[in-house]
């Protein structure tokens, strides 16, 4: 290499690095001190502008020609990273022990050239896995990995690194031990951890220093190692994934670490190369999808074992199941006795001749143990060679040369070109193959390409050409970033996989989980998060079970409290920041991208941008060709979205909180002014940047109006999110009138979505506190809203009567303030809870009186600060009221009316009741057919929009049909699973109706008693909630179970008759009256009684219409029986 070339290097080094000391460069460069001379003097008279010397060493200024700055800021010059940020860091610290005694045996000068030789042997072992000397504290070294430059496996990396310097150090030792009689030992400790990482210092003196706990721990660490081990923290033990050997030395304390950490001290590394080998097959997560991959593999498989030879080439993106798939067929082969050669290329090898296939051989093949002697490690090639058929004179010098092994006295190494012997090596290890392929079917694997050295690039291409002719399947694997040079090969079959979809993701979790669910919106952020990509599907879930967030239950687990942002996993940090640190030129505009949000357009991000366009396009258009971005349109049209959204969260996450809020600010303030398409379509994006930086009085309006919008376009989830992110803000800021004012507003949002979706009984306690705020601060129209949701949570809960005073103290208001919406309102409110009452007069009128105040021009109103639209409510609960009033027709009619409306309305919770109720009075009209379309509509659009209560609520209809059309148990399975979800949500009311319908079901199959004890619940719930509706018919029921009993009670069934009679007069119900008398009717007739005919006779004369129903036409039949 000559000179000039050595300086483009180190200045290279010098541009991705930042700084670098004059010794790291001595020592990989191999210079000596006047080369060194030179090289720094070139280096600070050609860059004059761009490379300065700072202590001892060099550091880059960046060199880019000044540019005119038309912003209000003084931006760079390019979009890289900031001067300082957050990143997870592995941080290993070397110390040498005993080194003031050892100091004290030698002059000063002798001391120096030692502890200089310790320290370079250090810094070559550390330049091998890509490590940053960030201090030389004396004779310790504190070193880190994962900055300036991530990798995927940074906590490997110093674990390798710490393991080479103790070897590298014991060889050291020859060397000092003859020079100045001493032996050196050293200590390390090794952490990983959150950091921050960037200037430090002042006047000439500036450090790239990190900055946390990380860096104290490792230094504890350290001083807990023996001599001449490595001790690790918990994180960095996880991190390496089962592929070092460890022994536990439990949580000894740390001086000046609070919270007690597992320490391992590290052994060696384990004979397992790959993740997947570490974890074994019995750790393995299932296989989810990839059936058509699979199948290809397969059938090369089997050309195999006929005889012909074949090439598989898998491609995909890191984490995408490459591997998974390759030891899915090695298992397949391994069926069939093949034989089989699995080889990893390795990213620290990428230089080294034959890599892959000496890790083969060493760690496969012969088995090499680490304590064994080279004369042992001969035998066991010679015995191998020896039956692969190779002669041994030729064949033991050129495979010992290749695994590194001393040839003994019968051998001797030939003298013959490099290049000659490396084609006699590859033809060797060729015919070893084929040897192999002639007595059994040989899966020959070479994973990981993109990391593959020339030689044995070459070598694979030898054996594309020749595998045809042998049963040999050559499986490799590699990144989109390997470029394959046997494209269009006969012989090859290239397989891109590609991420899996939603569905498929979903599962993972599920099989990741035990088989266990996660809750839905846990569920949707994983899946969404993770893009399909298996790695991140596995380590996201993982992370999440294990982060104290779940409970387990026997089939699910369920959330403890409130989801968090879900975090980039400590298994996945690394390896994201290293794909972001390799775009190190355009690392700031990835930032700020990810600030503006999982996809953004080019016009708002040139908007916020400190950049010149034209610096911006480029950057964009790097980021695109790089696969960080994807691109939609041109500019200024284009609009970008994120690859990853853990990419995007990982470029977010390393940004410093003072600049993300900076950034977050200005998105909000350039949003705000010169974008009011998005402030009026899109609050929800000002309210989430004004929160992160920092402003949330500035937010609370666009919480408040994202919430509004979301619930007027019955988006209820998405706004209960946005009233409860308001809430959250508003914690934060002083208790003034305007605060309050702010969080009745939310409150009363909250309250209709979450009561939409939940179900009233479960915010009771939002609009107990509305109601307290609207009293003290708010004007009547805003203590309407909160009055209502007030009502109807107690109604939920089945608290009748004090849901009765509400609704007639909202009637009253509505009189005084005369405003027709509100008085629709509040009749509906009287209505509602007189229905469920058993008032069915007043039910019947106030649903009237609603219905004349209900504009049908104010829809909104009502859905909005309502929860439900009035004309729908007082629609359906005027139908209902007709039929138990004793107009079947017109109650059918009337709900047609409601139902038509509904749909006029285009609001999905006003759909879902209208359907729901229609079923309901399909049920009360005894049409089963009917009822079931209705409430399998309902439950259809309800689970479409997440309105959970109203499904529940529809299966209550649906189960009574099915147990109607003698679908019995599946009618009984949908009532009982109705009634479990209302009680285990504290939902009392509606439960007579619920229990009667369940002993209805029961009794058709003739389970009497089970039909008795729901019937006595129903009964009970009656009294209880002081809801009368169903009464009439839970006693008519009681009735007739107790006659289906082995001992009939005709007595007491009389009795129940005669009680429900009496309660259908009383609420002038004459629908519930015709069927009590039918049932007295039949029982007398039974009885031999003379009246039977006088008690249903006069109430069926008193029916006008419905004469079709099944109620009129059973009373018909009877009379003209008696």
């Amino acid at each position: 290499m000559d000179f000039y070339t050595k300086v483009d290097q180190v200045l290279d080094l010098l541009r991705r690095r930042g700084r670098i000391s004059y010794r790291a460069v001595k020592v990989q460069f191999e210079l000596d001190d006047d080369q060194l001379e030179a090289l720094k003097e070139e280096l600070l008279y050609a860059h004059r502008d761009a490379v300065v010397e700072e202590g001892h060493g060099l550091v880059w200024l960046e060199e880019v020609p000044p540019k005119p700055q038309t912003r209000d800021q003084s931006p760079p010059d390019t979009p890289s990273s900031a001067d300082a940020e957050r990143r997870q860091l592995t941080v290993l610290f070397c110390d040498l022990v005993d080194s003031t005694p050892l100091a004290d045996r030698l002059d000063p000068e002798d001391w120096r050239e030692v502890v200089r030789a310790y320290q370079d042997t250090s810094a070559k072992v550390i330049a091998r896995f890509d490590g940053h000397i960030a201090q030389y504290l004396g004779d310790g070294l504190l070193v880190y990995f994962g900055y300036p430059r991530a990798h995927e496996d940074d906590a490997q990396r110093a674990v390798r690194a710490g393991l080479g310097i103790v070897e590298a150090v014991a060889q050291l030792n020859t060397t000092l031990s003859e020079r100045y009689g001493l032996s050196l030992a050293v200590r390390l400790g090794c952490h990983t951890g959150l950091v921050v990482v960037g200037d430090v210092g002042g006047g000439l003196r500036h450090e790239q220093l990190a900055l946390g706990g990380t860096p104290n721990v490792a230094a504890r660490l350290q001083g807990v190692a023996t001599p001449n081990t490595l001790v690790i923290g918990a994180l960095t033990y996880q991190l390496l994934g089962g592929l070092f050997a460890c022994e536990s030395l439990g949580t000894p304390p740390l001086k000046g670490v609070s919270q007690p950490i597992e320490v391992h001290r590290v052994l060696y590394e384990s004979v397992a190369r790959t993740r997947l080998e570490a974890i074994g097959s019995a750790g393995l997560t299932p296989m989810v999808g990839r059936e058509g991959e699979m199948q290809i593999l397969q059938q090369s498989w089997d050309r195999v074992v006929e005889g012909r030879g074949h090439v598989v080439l898998l491609s995909g993106e890191a984490g995408i199941g490459k591997s998974r798939l390759v030891h899915a067929l090695t298992e397949k082969a391994a069926e069939r006795r093949a034989w089989l050669s699995p080889c990893q290329c390795s990213p620290y090898y990428q230089n080294t001749a034959f890599y892959p296939l000496i890790d083969l051989f060493q760690r496969v093949v012969l088995r090499f143990d680490r304590q064994e002697s080279s004369s042992q490690k001969l035998r066991k090639l010679e015995g191998f060679l020896v039956q692969s058929g190779l002669p041994l004179e030729e064949a033991i010098p050129q495979f010992a040369s290749l695994l590194s092994l001393p040839l003994s006295a019968e051998y001797r190494q030939p003298d013959i070109p490099a290049e000659q012997q490396k084609q006699q090596t590859m033809r060797a290890l060729l015919e070893i193959l084929v040897r192999r392929a002639a007595q059994q079917p040989v899966l020959f694997v070479v994973e990981d390409l993109h990391w593959v050295d020339p030689t044995t690039l070459e070598l694979l291409s030898l054996l594309v050409d020749q595998v045809h002719d042998a049963p040999i399947l050559a499986l490799f694997t590699c990144r989109p970033d390997f470029s394959s040079p046997w494209t269009d090969h006969p012989n090859v079959t290239e397989v891109g996989l590609a991420r899996l979809p939603p569905s498929e993701a979903a599962e993972l979790t599920s099989r990741v989980a035990g088989g266990k669910s996660l809750p839905e919106e846990l569920l949707a952020q994983v899946v969404s998060k993770t893009d399909g990509v298996p790695l991140f599907v596995e380590e996201l879930t993982k992370m999440l079970i294990e982060s104290g967030l779940l409970a387990e239950r026997a089939d699910r687990y369920e959330l403890m409290g409130p989801l968090p942002p879900l975090a980039v996993p400590n298994t996945l940090h690394d390896s994201l920041m290293a794909r972001l640190d390799r775009l190190s030129a355009v690392k700031g505009l990835a930032q700020l991208g990810a600030t503006l949000g999982r996809q953004f357009t080019y016009a708002l991000l040139e908007a916020v941008a400190p950049w010149d366009s034209g610096t911006i396009r480029d950057g964009l258009q790097h980021l695109v060709e790089a696969e960080f971005l994807f691109q939609q349109g041109d500019p200024p049209q284009a609009t970008y979205r994120f690859k990853h959204a853990l990419i995007q969260d990982a470029a977010y996450q390393s940004l410093l909180k003072s600049t993300r809020q900076q950034h977050h600010q200005r998105i909000a303030d350039v949003l705000e002014s010169r974008f009011p398409e998005v402030v009026a379509t899109q609050p929800e994006l000002l309210a989430h940047h004004y929160t992160e930086a920092g402003l949330g009085t500035r937010a609370l309006p666009y919480w408040r109006a994202a919430g509004q919008r979301a619930l007027e376009r019955s988006a209820n989830r998405e706004a209960a999110v946005h009233a409860l992110t308001g809430l959250e803000v508003l914690n934060g800021l002083p208790d003034t009138a305007e605060r309050a004012q702010e969080e009745l507003t939310l409150q009363i949002i909250l309250g209709a979505a979450s009561g939409a979706t939940q179900g009233y009984n479960a915010v009771e306690h939002v609009y107990a506190r509305a109601c307290e705020l609207a009293r003290e601060v708010g004007s009547p129209a805003e203590l309407f809203p909160a009055l209502w949701g007030f009502w109807y949570a107690n109604l939920a809960q089945g608290h009748v009567k004090r849901a009765r005073v509400l609704a007639d103290e909202f009637v009253v208001l509505s009189q005084q303030q005369q405003q027709s919406a509100t008085l629709a309102v509040g009749h509906r409110m009287v209505a509602n809870t007189a229905w469920w009452q058993g008032v069915l007069t007043e039910a019947r009128d106030h649903s009237r009186r609603g219905l004349s105040y209900y504009r049908f021009e104010q829809p909104g109103l009502s859905d909005v600060n309502y929860g439900q639209d009035s004309g729908v409510c007082c629609g359906w609960i005027g139908a209902l009221s007709l039929w138990v009033l004793g107009f079947p027709d017109q109650a059918l009619q009337s709900m047609h009316q409601t139902e038509r409306h509904a749909r006029e309305l285009a609001h999905p919770l006003s759909v879902a009741q209208a359907l729901l109720f229609a079923a309901h009075l399909r049920q009360l009209r005894r049409e089963p057919s009917e009822a079931h379309a209705y409430a399998q509509d309902a439950i259809a659009l309800c689970e479409e929009h997440g309105l959970v209560a109203y499904r529940i609520w529809s299966l209550l209809p649906r189960g009574w049909a099915d147990a109607q059309l003698g679908r019995v148990a599946d009618g009984i399975a949908d009532i009982r699973q109705a009634l479990d979800a209302r009680m285990a949500t504290g939902t009392g009311a509606v439960l007579p109706w619920f229990w009667t319908l369940l002993g209805e079901a029961h009794s058709i199959v003739g389970q009497v008693e089970e039909g008795l004890l729901a019937v006595d619940q129903a009964l009970q719930w009656v009294q209880q909630n002081d809801e009368h509706l169903y009464e009439a018919e839970a006693y008519r029921l009681k009735g007739e179970l107790l006659l289906k009993r082995d001992v009939a009670d005709p007595p007491q069934a009389e009795a129940c008759f005669e009680q429900a009679l009496e309660v259908a007069r009383r609420q002038q119900a004459k629908s519930w009256e015709l069927r009590a008398a039918i049932s007295l009717g039949r029982l007398r007739q039974q009885r031999g009684a003379g009246d039977a005919h006088q008690v249903v006779a006069p109430v069926y004369r008193w029916f006008t219409e419905g004469f079709g129903t099944a109620d009129l036409q059973d009373a018909k039949t009877l009379l003209g029986e008696l």
